[in-house]
Formats: structure tokens, sequence, C-alpha cells
């Protein structure tokens, strides 16, 4: 996700976080939200490469050209929740105050976006669809590698954001891109491990989260505690190479 990226579609769509008001507006919410769920359904059920979008439409009973008003192909349509769950986080990092660092206003923003996150993800889709959606991007290689393209311009996105924070040449200083890199990385491994796990829950989601984002600065230390030889401790024997 770009920031401040315009949907490929146009005008017509509507955020899914602010729920529109208006008769007109709230139809076209719930169109958009049937489309939705019901691409999701069939991805995770039939399969991405084998559902097509006249199917999508048909089961919603509308046309192609509607699809097309409110999803510009399949892959948006499939990464769309994802999508949503990233603005959450990009537009709570925006307001966090000026004197946290870096990383104290990541996690803040993560743990303040919670919230959000999980109010956008319900009033769309069931939370098991959310993980089955996710289990179905990382296992299928035309949605993983798009996936990841995006992911890189989000964090190219979320290191400006860092930089303009922190009053830096994102191009001259290298800590933003690092330290977002740091950021995401703990959040993608969180998010895989979730997908593999029994408990779909987003509490469970957060708290893993939580955990591993708690561990970033200690895997960061120089020192983990191991048993090497610092100080006359004792140490693990070092491999020698053979010849």
């Amino acid at each position: 996700m770009t920031l401040g990226q315009d949907t490929a579609a146009g005008q017509d769509r509507t955020a899914v976080a602010g729920r529109p008001a208006g008769l007109r507006a709230r139809k076209k919410q719930r169109t958009r939200d049937a489309l939705l769920r019901e691409a999701l359904e069939r991805f995770t059920t039939q399969g991405y490469e084998r559902t097509t979008i006249d199917e999508i439409a048909d089961a919603v009973e509308v046309s192609q050209r509607t699809f097309f008003r409110y999803y510009a192909s399949k892959e948006e349509v499939a990464l769309a929740v994802v999508e949503m769950v990233e603005s959450t986080f990009v537009e709570a990092l925006r307001v966090r105050p000026a004197a946290e660092g870096p990383m104290e206003a990541m996690r803040n923003a993560v743990t303040s976006a919670w919230t959000s996150v999980g109010e956008t993800i319900q009033s769309v889709i069931p939370v098991d669809l959310y993980m089955r959606t996710y289990q179905m991007i990382e296992s299928t290689p035309a949605l993983l590698a798009v996936h990841l393209r995006r992911s890189a311009v989000l964090e190219d996105g979320l290191s400006q954001l860092v930089a303009d924070r922190e009053g830096l040449d994102v191009d001259a200083d290298p800590r933003p891109r690092v330290a977002v890199a740091a950021f995401t990385g703990v959040m993608r491994v969180t998010g895989r491990l979730w997908g593999k796990g029994q408990d779909t829950s987003l509490e469970t989601l957060r708290e893993l989260s939580e955990r591993y984002l708690d561990q970033l600065g200690p895997a960061l230390a120089e020192d983990w505690g191991t048993a090497r030889t610092r100080g006359g401790r004792a140490c693990c024997p070092v491999r020698r190479p053979r010849g």
C-alpha cells in the first residue's frame, strides 16, 4: 500500500473503516462488502486461480462491470482486507506524539490500532475468513509475490514517515529504513505464526505480536546472554574449518 495512493477503480470505492452515510452510499458499501466476502470465500475454498470474476459477480447478482467499479482485479480484492489493516496502522503512526522515538511510536501505533483493526475486519468478514485469506495469500505464489512487492512499497512509505517525524533525510540517513525493516519483519513473522496456529482470534494475534515486539530490542543487543567467552565466562566451542 502506498501512502496516499488512489485506488485504481476510481472514486466509486468507499473506505470500509469509515462507514458511509446516506442510502446510496450504504447500498454501494453493501455491494462492495458482498463482493469482497464472496471473493474471499471462493478463493479460500476452491482456490484463487480457479475462481473467476464472473463467478464472484454472479453470486452477488451483479454484472462484471459492477465488480470492476469496486475492484480493479482479482488480485486487488484478494488483498483488500490486508490493505485495510495496513492503512489503519499507518494512520495510527501518523498521529503518534512527536516526543516518541521511532520504535516506540511504531509499537504504540500497533497497540492503539488493534481495536480499530478488529472493528474494520469484523465489519466486513469473519475473523476466521481473514485468517484463511492470510493463509491463502501465503500459499499462492502469484499473490505472495504481489504482497511482497506491496510490502516493499509500504516500508518505503513508513520509512519516509519516520524520517519526517525525526527531521531526517531518508536517503542520507539509513536509520529510518533500518528501524522500519526490523519492525515490519517482526510483524510478518508473527502474522505467519498466527496463520499456522489453531487459535484464529485477533486477541491471539495481538498477544503474539506484542510478545515478539518485546523481544526486538533484546534481539538487537550485542549480548544475548549465551555462554560465550566474555569476562571469564564459559564459552561454546568454536568450530574450526577442516583441512
